[in-house]
């Protein structure tokens, strides 16, 4: 875990997150990277909107983050949430971006456990559980 967690220290690039609802409709968002908690999950802040909405029915998503470099160089975090909170100081303390939230447009810290790492390109990972 500690060398993943160096990895998104330090590497440039756009996330996404693919979520899928309880019958299987899919929806894919961009994200930033993950943060890494002490107990071992990662965890995104998210809005409450589909994303957020579809992991309230399908505690599964995938993660893949492509680097800003030549090639096809990355990770796919394949990814089960725990559990969320909703408001809470810790949000604002781990946003990398500061600014105001409109008032009735909560955020929620949504952890998950990692089930599996791959390369963005092959089949080759690891499992975290």
């Amino acid at each position: 875990m500690e060398e993943l967690k160096a990895y998104f220290e330090k590497a440039k690039g756009t996330g996404v997150i693919a979520t899928a609802d309880k019958v299987g409709k899919v929806d894919v968002a961009i994200y930033s990277r993950p943060h890494f908690m002490e107990d071992g999950t990662i965890a995104f802040i998210m809005r409450d909107r589909l994303t957020h909405h579809n992991l309230q029915s399908n505690d599964y998503a995938a993660y893949l983050f492509v680097e800003e470099s030549p090639g096809y160089i990355g990770k796919r975090l394949y990814l089960r949430k725990v559990r969320e909170e909703e408001n809470s100081d810790l949000i604002n303390e781990l946003s990398r971006r500061q600014y105001r939230t409109p008032p009735g447009d909560n955020r929620f810290l949504v952890y998950f456990r990692i089930d599996k790492v791959l390369p963005l390109i092959g089949a080759e990972g690891t499992s975290e559980s």
